[in-house]
């Protein structure tokens, strides 16, 4: 089931329109957001 799930998401993520492409590329900013914060307070945590 959870290998099924994740050919779902693989099939969803290879449509390519305006609407997904936005929503891809939003989520992988906040990704990116995210980790960065982590390593700043990662960086922060030991000084």
């Amino acid at each position: 089931m959870k290998m099924n799930t994740a050919a779902s998401i693989g099939s969803s993520k290879r449509r390519l329109s305006s609407r997904g492409l936005g929503s891809a590329f939003r989520e992988q900013k906040a990704r990116l957001y995210i980790i960065r914060r982590c390593v700043v307070m990662l960086l922060c945590w030991h000084d």
